[in-house]
């Protein structure tokens, strides 16, 4: 990519079209209405809608959990020849932001309004019910996909969707927070924040698409079910423009690429975590990405250095970081394919192409020594090397959930400090974003400074296509948008900055930026996954302040050589806070997940007895009877043959759960605890064949107290039949995509005793569920 300022280059003018009322007045017959057609004028139909004249399509890829140093286009370390490519022929913006975390970027992206306004200020699992943490995006702030559909495009959404709440995603719905009720005529993806890459459970518009045998890629999938989407598109209707949005699952946890791509990077970051920092900085100045004054941020104290760490500590960091960057460049490698497809269309020079390189920084969610399971850092555990040391030819695998230590996410977000989920602090918020519009402007690997929000997509497209925002949409009143268009920067780079002021929030972490100004309120550091609630105060929290016009990496403190300036953003920050729905502010963490503590809906929510009367799959564990930190009992009647075998209930996967089966005639039950003990309790003989009562009988100890140990008992015809310990127990989440499961387990397997999908061999009825207290 060339370091190149280009100015003077054609301005895009469009003419705004005015359609202040979307839907669009339904059409009536004016004419002349007789007895017959023969005295009636001729009739005519209505004209389809179209979008104003010269509309271009528009691809919008957006990756996840993707720092700023991460990938060769802007200096990183992990390959990246499409968006070099890409960015060489178009531009690439240097100071775009995002909001942190997945749910509240897309939020935002969709919206153009700020992730509280767009009532998702947090990951929809998080959510806690008020207005800007409700998880659910309101009708007042319809998305850029329903008003683009509603002037003419056809519109897909292709891969990730993390902003329907999660009490909403079962197969009953109900479906208008779902992408087809958010505008998009096609979906083809999952409902979580993330997914096994070869054991995926996934969706056709509303529907579960059944998975073909074999073990592809989800990256490679999405990248077909694209190019699929786009040749249908085009052979049907290629006078019609289209708007696809796809949102890979990479590079979000679990870090796993195919076998063949696994140890391509053998090797290449043996230098450890201090030394690629210092390298991406040399690469980033070199390319031009960053400005020659701006310096690289030190490591925070609380994150060890690469030379403190023993051999066997730096042999599975390394593996793990190869990993990565497999998972990586082979994302790149598939959107690779969806560019050269487009390329290939008539219309190629009329398509926007808008790759935002990652919903927020690099994810620091693996703790301070990685872990194998995501999952427990998301149930408060944080993980040793030693649990992973034995397993460690089997990263990157279908196998575990695995996640990098904090220090790579660090690392990977160079030049910047922090991560993920720090919204205060550019490393949790500053992504790449690399523009194409060939018709409009021939770039050149140009950058650009002008600061961007992803609150800025949507009124951009808009301005592309020639469209003004709707007063109202469906019959609801629309919220202003929030975002600013930066359509005249693509193709002048002295175009002013149109977006001068905002507020970042995320886990209390507190941002403001206000011309050319930054003041910034760390509340935790996001590698502990353990918060004492009680040790922090908002009120008394310390702020930094930057001047990142000067100091383009947060750098310089200057809050005590300035403090005049930091209380006047600090006072902002409350005024902007309150005005879009950010308080009341919350640092709770892991404890969120659970409905009990935050009472989150649930269709399951007042029911302790549920029948099923044949076996049904796919029930995600937020809308399935949460067994967590309570006594319950699976019942049910089974026809059986001689040495039976398969699930009889499941809840949960590899990551974490529950799932009770037979095999080979004998009868089992187990629970995974995060992927680190596996307790499991077998019958004391074989299950004869004919018909059968069965039943697993779990009484929790713990109380009211959570993930704590519990007694087993399997029942035959009411005969006891065996029994035994469970010591520890998964309090808060099982999974993020993974479901309940009657007569197969569909996703990854909860024991290592069996492989999926294990369909019961027998016929199952009558299936009931019965929760006791904790």
């Amino acid at each position: 990519m060339k370091k190149i300022l280009v100015s003077g280059m054609l301005l895009l003018s469009f003419q705004a079209f005015a359609q202040k009322t979307l839907p669009h007045t339904e059409y009536r017959f004016e004419g002349t209405v007789g007895t017959t057609f023969q005295d009636s004028d001729p009739a005519a139909f209505p004209k389809p809608i179209t979008p104003p004249e010269g509309a271009p399509n528009i691809l919008m890829v957006l990756l996840d959990d993707v720092g700023f140093g991460q990938f060769s286009v802007t200096g990183g370390g992990v390959p990246s020849p499409n968006m070099e490519r890409l960015a060489d022929n178009g531009l690439i913006y240097n100071r775009f932001h995002t909001t942190a975390v997945c749910s509240s970027t897309r939020a935002a992206i969709l919206t153009g309004r700020n992730h509280h306004s767009a009532g998702t200020g947090i990951i929809t699992e998080l959510a806690t019910g008020y207005d800007g943490y409700t998880g659910i995006i309101p009708k007042s702030t319809a998305t850029i996909g329903e008003i683009l559909r509603q002037n003419g495009y056809a519109t897909a959404w292709i891969g990730k969707n993390h902003n329907t709440p999660v009490y909403e995603v079962g197969p009953l719905g109900p479906f208008d927070h779902w992408p087809n009720g958010l505008g998009f005529d096609y979906f083809f993806g999952f409902n979580a924040g993330d997914i096994n890459q070869f054991k995926y459970d996934l969706l056709e518009n509303r529907d579960r698409w059944e998975r073909p045998e074999g073990k592809k890629h989800l990256s490679t999938l999405l990248a077909d079910k694209t190019i699929e989407y786009l040749q249908k598109a085009e052979a049907l209707e290629p006078e019609k423009p289209w708007f696809t949005y796809l949102a890979t699952a990479a590079t979000h946890s679990p870090h796993q690429a195919p076998e063949e791509w696994l140890d391509k990077y053998k090797g290449q970051f043996d230098m450890g975590w201090d030394a690629y920092r210092e390298q991406t900085f040399a690469r980033q100045k070199e390319l031009g990405v960053i400005p020659e004054d701006a310096e690289l941020t030190p490591r925070p104290a609380s994150l060890p250095a690469w030379d403190s760490l023993d051999e066997d500590q730096k042999k599975l960091y390394s593996r793990m970081m190869e990993i990565f960057a497999a998972y990586g460049a082979h994302v790149d490698h598939e959107i690779g394919r969806v560019l050269d497809y487009v390329a290939t269309l008539p219309d190629a020079d009329n398509t926007m192409i808008i790759y935002i390189v990652g919903d927020n920084g690099a994810s620091a969610e693996g703790g301070l020594n990685g872990t194998m399971n995501e999952i427990a850092f998301f149930n408060a555990h944080a993980a040793t090397y030693e649990e992973m040391l034995p397993i460690m030819d089997e990263l990157g695998t279908e196998k575990h959930f695995n996640h990098f230590p904090s220090q790579w996410a660090w690392a990977m977000n160079a030049p910047f400090q922090w991560t993920k989920q720090v919204a205060s602090h550019l490393g949790g918020v500053r992504n790449p974003l690399i523009v194409s519009w060939p018709a409009k402007f021939k770039g050149n690997g140009e950058v650009r400074d002008q600061f961007t929000h992803v609150t800025d997509i949507m009124p951009t497209i808009l301005d592309a296509v020639g469209l003004e925002q709707p007063e109202m949409v469906n019959g609801v009143p629309q919220k202003p948008v929030e975002g600013t268009s930066f359509l005249a920067s693509l193709t002048n780079d002295d175009a002013p900055t149109t977006h001068n002021m905002q507020y970042f929030e995320m886990f209390s972490n507190r941002g403001i930026y206000k011309d050319g100004w930054w003041a910034s309120s760390l509340a935790f550091e996001p590698w502990d996954p353990v918060r004492d609630v009680n040790t922090y105060d908002p009120m008394t929290a310390e702020w930094e302040l930057y001047n990142i016009e000067e100091d383009f990496s947060q750098a310089n403190n200057l809050a005590e050589s300035n403090p005049e300036k930091l209380e006047e953003l600090q006072t902002l920050w409350w005024a902007q806070a309150s005005k879009y729905n950010a308080l009341p502010m919350d640092w709770r963490g892991a404890e969120r997940f659970s409905i009990e503590i935050t009472g989150k809906p649930n269709p399951s929510a007042g029911r302790d007895h549920f029948v099923y009367p044949k076996p049904f799959s796919g029930i995600p564990e937020a809308t399935a009877p949460d067994l967590k930190n309570k006594s319950f009992t699976i019942t049910v009647d089974a026809e059986i043959g001689k040495n039976a075998s398969g699930m009889i209930f499941t809840q949960g996967g590899n990551t974490a759960g529950w799932g009770f089966y037979m095999k080979n005639g004998s009868l089992y039950f187990t629970h995974n605890y995060i992927d680190l003990e596996r307790y499991t309790i077998q019958s004391n003989g074989k299950v004869s064949a004919g018909n059968h009562e069965l039943k697993a009988e779990f009484e929790y100890l713990g109380g009211k107290e959570v993930g704590k140990n519990g007694k087993v008992k399997l029942f035959v015809d009411g005969q006891l039949v065996g029994e035994g310990e469970v010591s520890k127990t998964t309090p808060f989440r099982y999974t993020m995509d993974e479901t309940q499961d009657i007569g197969e387990d569909g996703g990854t397997p909860v024991d290592n005793n069996y492989d999926t999908p294990f369909k019961f061999s027998g016929k199952l009825s009558n299936i009931r569920i019965d929760l006791g207290t904790n």
